[in-house]
C-alpha cells in the first residue's frame, strides 16, 4: 500500500505498534515523496497533506466547493456557479502536471480536500502563469492556503514558471490595494485588473520566497484572489 493511499485516511491508534508505525509515517510524509506529497504544519498545531491533484478527486473536488460558502465562491470566481459540472470536474482534475497544476491539501483525519492551488500556464508565455488558491470557509485563516501555494510554487519553477499573474475585479478593493504595492506590473482590462508577481529564481527554496512574493500568496489563502471562470474554461490541457 502506498504512503499516498495511506495517509489522507489514517487516524492517530491507540496502540504502541499502531503509534510507532504512524510516527514513521508522518516522519515519511514531511519529505516530499517522488508523488509530491507533503506533510505541511498548520498555524493552529494542526496539519494537512499536500498532494497533486488527480482524476480521482473528482468527488472530493466537487465535495469542496458544495462547501464554499456564496461569499467564497463569488471572491474566487468571478462567474461562480452553483455546482461544478462534469467538465468543470473533468478539466480541473484530469490535468498533465506541466502547463497545467493543481496540489491539494487533504486532511488526514477524514480524508476530505480542504483547499487547493492551481495554476495555469498562458497561452503564448511559458514562463507566465495564473494562479489561484481555493479554501473551504472552516479551514480559513490556518495557513491552508499559503501552505498549497508554496508547494505549487516549487512545481510552477521545476516546469519553468517565472511569473505568476493574478486576476482581480476592480471592487476586490482590499487586494488590489495589497498587489498594488507586491506586483511588479499590472494592467486594467474592463472590470479587472491583471498583477504580475515574480518567482524567486530556480534553487531558491520557497519557504525563502521574498516578502512580496510571501504577501501575495497570504492574500490568496484568506480568499480574495479570484479564479476566473473564463480561464478554467478556455485552455487546453
Amino acid at each position: 500500500m502506498s504512503i499516498r493511499s495511506v495517509i489522507p485516511t489514517m487516524r492517530e491508534p491507540t496502540d504502541p505498534l499502531g503509534r510507532r508505525l504512524a510516527a514513521e509515517t508522518r516522519s515519511l510524509a514531511q519529505q516530499v515523496d517522488p508523488d509530491g506529497i507533503r506533510r505541511a504544519p498548520l498555524k493552529d498545531g494542526r496539519a494537512v497533506i499536500i498532494r497533486p491533484v488527480e482524476p480521482e478527486d473528482k468527488p472530493l473536488l466537487a465535495q469542496a466547493y458544495a462547501r464554499l460558502s456564496p461569499d467564497s465562491r463569488r471572491r474566487r470566481f468571478l462567474a461562480a456557479p452553483n455546482r461544478l459540472t462534469e467538465e468543470d470536474l473533468r478539466y480541473l482534475t484530469e490535468i498533465d502536471h506541466k502547463r497545467h497544476e493543481a496540489m491539494a491539501a487533504i486532511d488526514p483525519e477524514t480524508g476530505e480536500m480542504v483547499g487547493v492551488a492551481r495554476y495555469v500556464q498562458v497561452p503564448g508565455d511559458r514562463e507566465a502563469a495564473e494562479v489561484a488558491a481555493a479554501v473551504i470557509d472552516d479551514w480559513q485563516g490556518r495557513g491552508v492556503g499559503t501552505q498549497v501555494l508554496v508547494a505549487l510554487t516549487d512545481r510552477a519553477r521545476e516546469n519553468g514558471v517565472r511569473r505568476f499573474t493574478a486576476v482581480v475585479s476592480l471592487d476586490n478593493r482590499p487586494v488590489r490595494a495589497t498587489l498594488d504595492q507586491l506586483a511588479g506590473s499590472s494592467h486594467r482590462s474592463g472590470n479587472e485588473i491583471e498583477y504580475a508577481i515574480e518567482l524567486p529564481s530556480p534553487g531558491v527554496p520557497s519557504r525563502g520566497l521574498p516578502e512580496r512574493l510571501r504577501a501575495a500568496l497570504r492574500s490568496a489563502a484568506s480568499g480574495q484572489l479570484s479564479l476566473l471562470a473564463r480561464v478554467v474554461r478556455r485552455l487546453p490541457l
